[in-house]
């Protein structure tokens, strides 16, 4: 039996952010074929932090620049190993690789944190953002440096796939392509929809500690949302989500009809009543709960082309994709008010579910390749040159400053 370890740089929060819902995903992945599941992270424990026993999950706190950690994971010997994002391999990973040679290495990137990390930047400094950018981005090349150490690298968003391959030349063999793994629209779910007629409002959601979602707040507030209100006076936007800091709440205004509604513990409820999902992201990465969210409870929605970046292939989105606040704001009424729009919207959507996050085929998928690097790991690793040159003890500086951190505890 297969025995994974999924080191976290936080503990899973899936009613809380996209990041959590996707690690459940996994979680309940390796769960369903049987294989043990152990989570670590050296993160403090949350309020909205899922229950892991209930998964039958073992739960373990890990301490950064240690080596207890060095005898902790010799003795649970696990077979396969997932960093989720590629700060919890520069900590961890060469501690793996040192006691646990032979296992297999997995990061779970969830999105490129260098490609929206450089998008901000680009919007703070006014500039339009190239991809020539990432080229000299210092967290870029901790990122890209970490999917080379690793066996297999997923990647949640098609977008970023082909980035990685053709701005920084990234073997395919190390790349997979694993989007949200979610259940299909039937048509008895469809028919249980509220209808049009029954739906009132906007609505947006997301972490308040995410930078891009903090971001759609500030710009709805002051670019967006007086341009939609002048032309729908009794429409209200209800804005969702974790850790509201005081900022956030004082934008909150019944005047404007701008309702700063904080923490929901069912996304999909409160989704489901409004007419429009309203998320006008303005940078970011990887792809979006908020929309599949939307998605699987019959919501149109509108967005940016960041927003439904690397989402939907080459089927309509499900609702308008525009890039300026007067476009998006146009459009937003005309959906909100067009019956046949907002449908055809709708039918969209079920059909991005249904075709591209299928999660019985995805899974399949996921677990055959798995299987298959399992069986002939150090073929495997023969495509990987640069990544073994990355283990190279000139290459080592994490691991280094580690031990020296280490020693300056004591």
């Amino acid at each position: 039996m297969n025995h994974i370890l999924i080191i976290g740089y936080v503990w899973p929060e899936p009613n809380s952010s996209a990041a959590g819902s996707r690690m459940l995903q996994l979680i309940k992945t390796f769960r369903a074929q049987g294989w043990k599941v152990t989570f670590a992270s050296p993160a403090i424990e949350t309020p909205h932090m899922v229950d892991l026993d209930a998964y039958q999950v073992t739960k373990q706190h890990i301490e950064l620049n240690n080596a207890s950690f060095d005898s902790y994971i010799k003795e649970l010997n696990p077979n396969i190993i997932i960093f989720d994002r590629f700060m919890m391999e520069e900590q961890f990973g060469w501690r793996v690789t040192k006691q646990l040679p032979n296992a297999l290495k997995i990061l779970n990137t969830e999105d490129l944190h260098s490609l929206r990390k450089v998008r901000h930047e680009s919007l703070k400094k006014g500039i339009t953002y190239q991809h020539s950018l990432l080229l000299t981005s210092e967290i870029a090349k901790r990122e890209i440096a970490s999917i080379y150490r690793c066996d297999i690298s997923l990647i949640i968003s098609s977008y970023e796939i082909a980035l990685l391959q053709s701005i920084f030349n990234i073997p395919s063999k190390i790349l997979f392509h694993l989007p949200f793994l979610l259940d299909s629209i039937s048509k008895e779910k469809k028919d249980s929809w509220n209808a049009f007629e029954d739906r009132n409002h906007f609505i947006t959601i997301g972490n308040f500690r995410h930078a891009p979602n903090w971001d759609v707040t500030l710009y709805l507030k002051k670019s967006i949302w007086p341009l939609i209100k002048k032309e729908l006076p009794k429409a209200e936007i209800h804005i969702y989500g974790s850790y509201p800091s005081e900022k956030v709440t004082q934008l909150n205004s019944s005047k404007d009809r701008f309702f700063i509604k904080g923490w929901v513990n069912d996304a999909i409820e409160v989704m489901s009543t409004a007419k429009i999902c309203l998320a006008p992201l303005r940078f970011g990465a990887g792809i979006k709960g908020k929309f599949t969210e939307s998605m699987l409870c019959g919501t149109p929605s509108v967005t940016t082309t960041i927003g439904a970046e690397g989402m939907h292939q080459d089927l309509p989105w499900s609702g308008v994709i525009s890039d300026t606040p007067e476009e998006i704001a146009q459009n937003a009424i005309k959906l909100y008010k067009d019956k046949n729009l907002w449908y055809e919207a709708q039918k969209n959507g079920i059909e991005i579910i249904n075709r591209l996050y299928n999660k019985q085929k995805l899974q399949n998928t996921f677990i055959d390749h798995i299987t298959s690097l399992l069986s002939d790991i150090e073929s495997h690793r023969t495509h990987n040159f640069i990544g073994s040159l990355l283990q190279h003890h000139s290459m080592r500086s994490t691991e280094f400053m580690s031990r020296w951190i280490e020693e300056k505890n004591k």
